[in-house]
């Protein structure tokens, strides 16, 4: 696997997670009904900034394994491709509906900033998705991990933005969309599922294939 195609899956693979309603969009688009656009950017910029967090974190357990224990890193592969096929099979067989967003309490927009940086920060499963997923896409022969980092991470805020601050701006008609179309929200949920089945599958061949 190239590097290109490296970034090409990880691409897919990130807007598979992140168009999937969850908390992260709930919270946008509470934040975005209750104080507006500027509330709801807010709260997608405390998002991104929790991305950027993660990313470091990713970033900095890969490079500390490859210098330290290669062959650890490469067992991690062949674990976050197990880890992934889990989730795949987990979205596949959920049926995800948004049966209401509710409102938040009226805030400033530095306390939606803020609060959606928290949530972000203290979600330990963000953790585990980061720890297991970056040794598929980050790897020593691509480079310095650091330029690797930086590219997973503008990937990785630019997609946060253009999902959530496109929700935040459309909030009425995006909450109005999720709530009447159980059936569209469903199929995303199971088309990310499907994703993360291939991604695995793929990533558990080409790390066997390097063992």
């Amino acid at each position: 696997m190239t590097y290109s195609d490296a970034l090409w899956i990880y691409l897919v693979l990130v807007f598979g997670i992140i168009v999937v309603p969850g908390m992260d969009m709930l919270f946008v688009l509470a934040n975005a009904l209750t104080g507006g656009r500027r509330a709801g950017l807010a709260a997608t910029g405390g998002i991104m900034a929790g991305g950027v967090a993660h990313t470091i974190f990713g970033a900095t357990a890969v490079g500390v394994l490859a210098r330290s224990a290669p062959g650890l890193l490469s067992a991690l592969v062949l674990v976050g491709a197990a880890y992934m096929a889990w989730i795949g099979i987990t979205l596949l067989r959920t049926a995800i509906t948004v049966d209401a967003v509710g409102r938040a309490n009226a805030r400033s927009q530095w306390v939606a900033f803020r609060q959606g940086l928290v949530t972000c920060l203290l979600n330990p499963k963000a953790y585990l998705f980061t720890f297991s997923v970056f040794p598929q896409f980050i790897r020593p022969e691509y480079g310095p991990v650091w330029s690797q980092a930086l590219v997973i991470g503008v990937i990785t805020v630019l997609m946060q933005l253009t999902i959530y601050g496109g929700l935040a701006l459309a909030a009425g008609k995006s909450r109005d969309f999720l709530v009447a179309s159980p059936q569209i929200t469903i199929w995303i949920g199971r088309g990310a599922g499907l994703l993360f089945l291939v991604v695995a599958v793929f990533t558990a061949w080409h790390g066997v294939m390097q063992r």
